[in-house]
């Protein structure tokens, strides 16, 4: 019989996995949202539902695994909503696609890898930002439900598709 999770663990788990895992969120964020008020609102989305997911945490698999999984799902999730907000409430404004977050070090090769991130669909955009993270085929195909053959298909298009964008614009790409 599981045992419902005390509320004092539940924070110091939740505090324990955010200090450590702070950088995961902010690339999820960062590869969703594009503007500072959305990436506040996505963050705060993603660590709602990283709190809730705590007591449901079973040690299948790595927590590193497990943050990912729920940050991304909560990220496309979000990125729906918005989608359908913004179609039925306002234009949406191509400027809107910058990723206006930066950072104090302008990192001209990393804004560039960003903004082509930002235009994949979701499920490429969680395939490549977990690439980048060095997950392996195996622990991607599981985070996103997916076989690892089709992990690397999917994968290898990305890089073949990024390749060229990069050699259209040699001064922006990686």
């Amino acid at each position: 019989m599981i045992h419902p999770m005390k509320p004092n663990e539940q924070k110091r788990v939740f505090e324990e996995w955010l200090t450590q895992h702070r950088g995961l969120l902010f690339k999820v964020v960062r590869a969703y949202a594009f503007n500072p008020h959305d990436q506040d609102d996505l963050f705060q989305e993603i660590t709602t539902q990283v709190w809730n997911s705590v007591p449901n945490y079973r040690g299948n698999s790595a927590v590193t695994t497990w943050i990912y999984r729920v940050a991304l799902y909560s990220a496309m999730a979000w990125s729906g909503k918005e989608r359908r907000h913004r179609r039925n409430h306002q234009a949406i404004n191509a400027d809107d696609r910058l990723l206006l977050q930066r950072s104090d070090i302008e990192n001209p090769q990393l804004d560039w890898l960003y903004e082509q991130i930002s235009q994949l669909d979701e499920i490429d955009r969680s395939l490549t930002l977990l690439m980048l993270d060095g997950f392996s085929y195996r622990e991607i195909g599981d985070t996103m439900g997916i076989s690892q053959s089709h992990v690397g298909v999917k994968l290898n298009r990305i890089r073949k598709r990024l390749i060229a964008q990069s050699k259209k614009e040699p001064k922006h790409g990686v």
